[in-house]
């Protein structure tokens, strides 16, 4: 993202010879400079840590321990360094870059709201600090942004739903007229079949009366054919016998 552009503070600090003890603090945090220059990251943090066991007060060997954890991407460790340094470390200047590495890493993790708040407090301690200014308003910019994507995204996953859901009820009321219009074609059918099966019997009625009609008709005439048949010949004229 070419707004994204945020810096990263590392300071190397330095302890004075006040004590005979410190003097092993100092040489471990020498040493893990001069590796972390050298970008030997894991080198720089074991000398840090070694500096640390020394004397688990030392803010410088804390902060350095952190940006030695964030160049190798263990940023949820790095995090509890530089939360520590900044609970440690009494002088403001050096207090503001626990802070702002703070931010830099909720920043990386697209996690401005938070960014923000380590940024002010960087600020706090150091007003002066311009590069921490620059990555604050940059914070608040993208924080717009992402929450306007956020919303945009939900009004798109809204209008999705009723989108699925429009077409959802126009697939039922779909499968509903289907059904219906099926149904209304097995009624129409039915009373179609029901209809002709009525046409069969009533015809069938009205052969069968036909028939017995023309049965009947027939006989009449048979038997008025055999009357007149009947009448047509000659009678025989009988005659009594006398006994």
């Amino acid at each position: 993202m070419r707004y994204l552009r945020y810096i990263l503070v590392f300071a190397l600090m330095v302890l004075g010879l006040a004590k005979v003890g410190a003097q092993n603090d100092r040489n471990f945090i020498r040493q893990g400079n001069r590796a972390y220059h050298k970008q030997k990251w894991a080198a720089a943090e074991t000398q840090y840590r070694k500096a640390i066991s020394k004397n688990q007060k030392n803010a410088q060997a804390v902060y350095n321990l952190g940006c030695a954890l964030m160049m190798q991407q263990k940023d949820s460790m790095a995090m509890i360094q530089f939360e520590n340094a900044s609970k440690l470390e009494t002088n403001k200047i050096r207090r503001s870059r626990s802070y702002h590495n703070m931010g830099v890493v909720m920043q990386q993790h697209q996690q401005y709201a938070q960014a923000i708040g380590c940024y002010e407090n960087a600020l706090r301690c150091n007003p002066q600090d311009n590069a921490t200014r620059y990555n604050l308003a940059l914070c608040k910019k993208l924080l717009k942004n992402q929450k306007q994507n956020k919303q945009n995204d939900k009004n798109k996953n809204n209008k999705d739903k009723n989108k699925d859901k429009d077409k959802q009820n126009k697939d039922q009321n779909k499968d509903q007229n289907k059904d219906k219009n099926k149904n209304d074609k097995n009624k129409n059918n039915q009373n179609k079949n029901n209809q002709q099966n009525q046409n069969n019997q009533d015809k069938m009625s009205k052969d069968n009366a036909e028939q017995l009609l023309n049965a009947a008709i027939q006989q009449e005439k048979d038997t008025k054919r055999k009357m007149q048949k009947a009448m047509s010949q000659p009678r025989r004229k009988q005659y009594e016998k006398n006994w």
